[in-house]
């Protein structure tokens, strides 16, 4: 019984931030509906579908070019409270789904949009990826060292972080919204205005003249030497981040280095200096080595380790943020509520798996999935 019980919502199925959006939901009790595709998709129902994006909630395979694919989820929009695409500007409405004709059969319902460019724009029309919106949003030319090129940080920041995140973030404001006024509106959630607002930290410093623009010459781009990585004597990596004054004293006590003529932690002429003697100390030990003298201190250190690591790590068992339900691991629900908590409701499911069970429960008779499934509106 998770915080968004008894929400329901209508997923127009798409990769990456919609699914991402529309599992954060699941993941807090909402009842998410994935609407896919009749044509040109794979589904063996004997065997668990392993694309843990797509866990938490049930499929129905509608035709969206057939009208009365169409009229299936409009009317389910009559019920829903909310409905996430995440398709180019303006192919929604020209589907006959688009926000004038959901709202016309209910005025509450919130309409989730996702893109990468925005709805309008010069962009707005062109085709890009996560590399391309955090590239324009500012982001990406902090990513890497100095005298390198940008490194793309995989498609976390413009995907997850400033595209599914916030459509989830607004389509439960919008709810919110709704509830007190009676109406519904639109979301429209940009990965490039999400991944902007993820730099807002960077924004203030560098107004207040402490960031420069180039790269990796700042305290938390790998500019410090305090705040970086590591290799150690197995070939592994460790983190360290001890910005503050007492946590980078205590982590250069534990290095063995209090008693050297090491230049200050804010020297910056000085950074090239304690770059190379950390280095040469961590390369000194093994990783498991370290661990165990910079573990539970507060010399700001974590190993760094693999996806196939992490669920093994003490800490993350002790908070089971690894799980694997079904036997296939993935990240549990985030974050935790201590009365109303989120869970995995189901794994992922198989494009159209559930279309007769989930329509019965949402209003359609059986006469009426008959006939849909016979005229090829729903499979």
């Amino acid at each position: 019984m998770g915080p968004l019980e008894g929400v329901k919502v209508i997923e127009i199925a798409g990769i990456g931030p919609g699914p991402f959006a529309a599992m954060l939901l699941a993941d807090m009790g909402a009842d998410v509906v994935r609407v896919d595709r009749t044509q040109g998709v794979v589904a063996d129902f004997s065997r668990p579908n392993k694309e843990v994006l797509n866990r938490g909630r049930r499929s129905v395979a509608i035709d969206l070019k057939h009208a009365d694919g169409v009229e299936t989820v409009l009317r389910m929009c009559e019920g829903a409270d909310a409905l996430i695409e995440g398709f180019r500007p303006g192919v929604a409405e020209r589907l006959g789904i688009g926000p004038d004709a959901c709202l016309a059969r209910n005025p509450k319902l919130v309409f989730g949009r996702m893109t990468g460019w925005g709805q309008e724009g010069p962009y707005s029309q062109a085709a890009g990826h996560d590399i391309n919106y955090i590239a324009l949003a500012g982001a990406l030319a902090h990513f890497g060292r100095a005298d390198q090129k940008p490194t793309p940080p995989i498609n976390i920041v413009g995907d997850f972080g400033g595209g599914g995140m916030f459509l989830a973030f607004g389509v439960v404001c919008g709810i919110l919204e709704a509830g007190r006024s009676g109406q519904g509106q639109v979301v429209d959630a940009a990965m490039v205005d999400g991944s902007a607002i993820l730099m807002t930290m960077m924004w203030g410093l560098r107004a207040l003249g402490v960031w420069d623009d180039e790269r990796g010459v700042n305290a938390l781009d790998t500019g410090a030497p305090y705040y970086d990585t590591y290799e150690t004597s197995d070939g592994k990596f460790v983190s360290v981040g001890a910005l503050e004054p007492q946590f980078y004293a205590e982590l250069i006590e534990r290095l063995g280095l209090a008693g050297e003529d090491l230049p200050q932690q804010q020297d910056r002429a000085g950074w090239p200096v304690l770059r190379d003697r950390f280095t040469e100390v961590f390369k000194s030990k093994t990783r498991d080595e370290w661990c165990a003298v910079l573990e539970h201190s507060d010399a700001c250190f974590a190993p760094v380790l693999t996806m196939g690591e992490a669920g093994d790590h003490p800490q993350l068992q002790a908070r089971s943020t690894i799980v694997a339900p079904d036997g296939t691991p993935q990240p549990a629900p985030a974050p935790r509520f201590s009365r109303t908590p989120g869970s995995i409701r189901r794994p992922a499911a198989w494009p159209g798996q559930h279309t007769d069970e989930t329509l019965a429960d949402w209003g359609f008779t059986a006469d009426e999935l008959a006939k849909l499934r016979e005229v090829g509106a729903i499979r």
